[in-house]
């Protein structure tokens, strides 16, 4: 059927972001849409094609494949499709085709391109990556590159105590790095001075060796200012040395920092490592969903949010443990305590339960691992659940004896899951490749992780059993709006942020740090790390990277709300509850990470 002028400008007001613009806009722009009256079946676009403009469905529904041919979409009327590939050079990145009789406006490219050069609802709507929060420089989102001072004042171990105290009094600072070259071996600081020189009357020709503090606490230079106060809370310390690749390229002290945004979680932070009971920390960190509101409110980013509330987990757990020695006594052999799960990956939400574990040194005998240490890992997993990081519903705790082992067995039991990838063997390795050291001896991680990585690497089938496994968790694609909703149950008719929105994207970062070997466990820092070493192409990592952020940031927001409204945080988001141009970009997000699943399920890693 012909369509009028009227029915279209009517229509385009009934439609995001036209609704947005100023009537006469939309009058103006209302003759350049092309009408396209198509059959079922009939192929729109495909892939590699010119685009001939953006589509906006009239009426009908339209079904989008990537380039593996993989359904990726089912769109309705007011979806606009085709604008990714007008926004890089013209050419389809999909292929497009009639579900059923259609009625398409089509919009030339440079109308396109002229409508997002004028109005920013337009810019904003069809620029699928997340636009960026307005933000006042932090501390919270400060790296901390950008907080240190870059030529930190040295002395050598062999210098006296006095040349030392000199140097400092004439630079007018509180701490001296103490180096061989550029490795640094020790700091010394005024309080050192004081207590260890002047208060035992020790000659000014002492080597400063012998009263600095060795093997001092240190950060590299892509952690974030609140991860610096953070650990002077919780260890007492006033300066912070900060290291890359075992060379000292700066320090950061206490008059470096300001507390602006990080003051909320640094006093959490603060107070459980002060605290002697878990329930004294419970009454901590049941003041975690209000930081949450805070941080969501003062636009900062998940990655940041999430790290902050990480980090009071971390301080949990490490008091828990002080506290635990304490109730036992020493431990009878090192010990080192892992977190995997989200705490692993420093991703915590407002909704988190425990994932742990224990590697024990290799002398441990049988009654100390089930004595000693199945006591401490018990004291500490009831002191996370009195905090509120409940039992792990799969059991996956220190408390369960089978990961409560020698460095040995643990060795065995990746290289058993790697020879043997079964269902449970790569369940088992994806959990286990997000594991990050929490408390005790960190040499008894130390070239495990990559280790294990290159021999993964190298077991192609493995890595085949992986990928598969990585698939499983899909996002919420349907033809609703081109989004499915649960269909039964206590969350009927909403969509899962966590198990169909942010895992899919942990699957896959996961798997292209298997492919590359990379070592970081954070999903973001893989997806970064991928593309930097070419396992990710850039288009591909920065679509992906995009996706990611807007499903995660979306899903922070949706616990705050809750929060607000005085109900506990989950991950539960009814689609009604978002605008029309919320509810298409997280469509869009979810349409690109079934396209990512859908490339790797092919046997490659990136999108052109």
């Amino acid at each position: 059927m012909p369509l009028t002028q009227d029915q279209i400008i009517r229509f385009l007001k009934s439609v995001h972001p036209y609704d947005a613009l100023p009537p006469p806009a939309v009058e103006e722009l209302a003759p350049f849409f092309e009408p396209w009256e198509v059959e079922t079946s009939f192929s729109i676009y495909d892939l590699g094609e010119k685009l001939p403009g953006l589509f906006l469905i009239y009426s009908g529904q339209v079904e989008v494949r990537d380039e593996n041919d993989v359904v990726v979409s089912h769109l309705g009327m007011r979806n606009s499709f085709g604008e990714r590939g007008l926004l890089r050079d013209g050419i389809a990145v999909t292929s497009a085709s009639a579900d059923e009789h259609c009625i398409l406006l089509v919009l030339p490219p440079i109308h396109f391109h002229r409508l997002i050069e004028e109005y920013e609802a337009a810019a904003n709507f069809f620029d699928r990556t997340r636009s960026s929060k307005p933000q006042e420089r932090s501390l919270t989102t400060s790296l901390v590159e950008t907080l240190m001072a870059h030529v930190p004042m040295t002395c050598a171990p062999a210098d006296t105590v006095q040349h030392a105290a000199t140097l400092m009094r004439d630079k007018r600072i509180s701490s001296l790095c103490v180096c061989e070259q550029d490795a640094l071996t020790g700091i010394l600081t005024t309080r050192d001075l004081s207590n260890k020189v002047l208060a035992d009357a020790l000659p000014v020709s002492t080597p400063v060796a012998d009263v600095m503090t060795a093997n001092p606490f240190t950060l590299p230079p892509s952690a974030i200012g609140s991860d610096v106060l953070h650990a002077m809370m919780e260890h007492r310390i006033g300066h912070i040395p900060i290291v890359e690749a075992g060379k000292l390229v700066g320090i950061v002290t206490q008059t470096d920092l300001t507390r602006y945004q990080a003051v909320s979680s640094a006093e959490l932070v603060s107070e459980i490592a002060q605290a002697n009971t878990a329930e004294e920390m419970a009454e901590v960190t049941a003041r975690i969903p209000k930081l949450l509101v805070q941080l969501v409110a003062g636009g900062n980013r998940h990655e940041v949010v999430t790290r902050l509330i990480t980090d009071i987990a971390d301080t949990a757990t490490r008091r828990l443990l002080t506290l635990a020695e304490e109730k036992l006594g020493p431990p009878p052999v090192p010990y080192l305590w892992l977190a995997c799960g989200s705490q692993g990956r420093q991703e915590q939400t407002g909704v988190s339960d425990q994932d742990n574990c224990l590697f024990l040194d290799d002398s441990v005998t049988e009654e100390q691992r089930t004595g000693y240490f199945a006591d401490l890992a018990k004291f500490v997993s009831d002191g996370l659940d009195t905090c509120g990081y409940v039992y792990c519903p799969g059991d996956m705790m220190a408390t369960n004896p089978r990961w409560c082992q020698p460095v040995s067995v643990w060795k065995a039991y990746f290289q058993g899951w790697i020879r043997k990838p079964n269902p449970e063997a790569q369940m088992l390795a994806s959990v286990m490749f997000d594991l990050r050291p929490i408390g005790g001896h960190f040499g008894l991680f130390e070239d495990l992780q990559k280790k294990t990585l290159k021999t993964a690497n190298k077991n192609s089938i493995f890595v085949a059993h992986m990928v598969s496994n990585s698939l499983k968790h899909m996002p919420p694609l349907g033809l609703l709006r081109g989004l499915a909703t649960i269909r039964s149950g206590e969350h009927k008719n909403t969509l899962d942020l966590k198990h169909n929105g942010v895992v899919p994207i942990v699957d896959l970062a996961r798997i292209y740090a298997l492919q590359g070997r990379l070592e970081e466990v954070n999903t973001r820092a893989r997806l970064e790390a991928a593309e930097h070493s070419g396992v990710l192409s850039g288009s591909g990592a920065q679509d992906l990277l995009a996706a990611y952020d807007l499903i995660a940031d979306t899903r922070l927001e949706h616990q705050a709300a809750l929060v607000k409204q005085g109900n506990a945080p989950d991950n539960f988001l009814p689609p009604a509850a978002l605008s029309d141009f919320d509810r298409s970009h997280l469509r869009d997000a979810f349409v690109v990470v079934k396209t990512m699943q859908s490339a790797i399920g092919h046997g490659r890693g990136t999108l052109s």
